[in-house]
């Protein structure tokens, strides 16, 4: 089996043709992936523990929360120890698992007033840049807020942290131009470096929702581009040898869908991917004919078109542009 499947990538790269994606999966259905919306996965170095977001539908309630594997089930999720009170989202896990970075609205100084942002005439909740440390406990300490450039202008969305600290993230900033760009802080001896815009193609599409290879041999990252089967997909670019990034490539295989694709994150294990979608399971017609409590159980389930977080393997892709690690 494992020498068909490697006959196979051989044919797919001779024919210019990009390998395929095993077919995704549900992650943990009814426990982590409900009728509610989830999102922005970030699991600890052993895999066993998943911090991810929940909202409603609009997503003006946002909270993080965490699930722990035991045998093969995940636990009943709880709010994290330091989520709970404001709008937080978005968690991201560094490879060793010593910090979790996400964005809030809350104050930047204590007693202050929760950040917010106005766009086309409408407030809505900003976002700055934050982390928990890990205590000597195992338990997280207090939140600390990014001080310096990352946090400018309150629109920040998504981090993804590099093995050598380097932090990316998407944002809207002066030089993003009409649509949100995917950016780069790079760590120094003495802190961190301005941010830096990353050359992923054409700056008049949004460019969000980075997730970085540890090794940053690879980003995955969601865009409405050209060849989008939905309202954003999923894509992907290589890092090339003189350091710059290749030009991104659609994902293949079933990754992507007509409906909303977004934060996608590399899992811990080799090629697996995370990523929200939208997708749903709707009705054929007609259908059978549904009782009150069949309605209420199927439209408060998930894959009901609320945002939910799918499990893929996008290894062949990786072995086919030299990643076997």
């Amino acid at each position: 089996m494992r020498y068909h499947a490697i006959l196979l990538t051989i044919l797919f790269l001779l024919a210019g043709i990009a390998p395929p994606v095993e077919a995704g999966e549900l992650f943990a259905p009814g426990v982590i992936s409900t009728g509610l919306q989830e999102t922005s996965s970030a699991f600890s170095p052993d895999g066993h523990t998943v911090y991810f977001m929940r909202s409603d539908f609009m997503e003006k309630d946002d909270t993080i929360l965490v699930s722990r594997l035991s045998g093969s089930q995940w636990s009943v999720p709880e709010v994290a120890s330091f989520s709970g009170q404001w709008h937080d989202s978005e968690p991201a896990m560094s490879p060793d698992g010593k910090r979790l970075y996400f964005v809030s609205n809350r104050p930047v100084s204590p007693g202050g007033e929760p950040l917010t942002v106005e766009m086309m005439g409408q407030r809505y909740p900003g976002t700055n840049l934050w982390y928990v440390e890990q205590l000597a406990n195992g338990k997280w300490g207090e939140p600390v807020h990014v001080d310096g450039a990352m946090n400018d202008g309150n629109q920040v969305y998504n981090p993804s942290v590099a093995a050598n600290g380097n932090i990316y993230f998407s944002a809207h900033r002066p030089d993003s131009g009409k649509f949100y760009q995917v950016y780069v802080a790079r760590r120094t001896a003495t802190g961190y470096a301005a941010p830096e815009k990353l050359d992923l193609g054409d700056v008049e599409q949004n460019r969000m929702d980075p997730g970085v290879d540890p090794q940053e041999r690879y980003i995955v990252f969601a865009s409405s581009g050209p060849d989008s089967l939905g309202s954003a997909d999923i894509y992907i670019s290589f890092r090339n040898a003189d350091g710059k990034w290749g030009k991104p490539e659609h994902l293949p295989g079933d990754v992507n869908s007509a409906a909303l694709e977004n934060a996608p994150v590399p899992g811990r294990a080799f090629g697996e991917l995370y990523v929200s979608s939208s997708r749903s399971d709707a009705p054929t017609y007609p259908k059978e004919r549904d009782t009150l409590a069949t309605l209420q159980h199927r439209l408060a389930a998930a894959a009901n078109g609320s945002r939910n977080i799918w499990r893929f393997d996008i290894s062949d892709v990786l072995k086919a542009h030299g990643i076997t690690l």
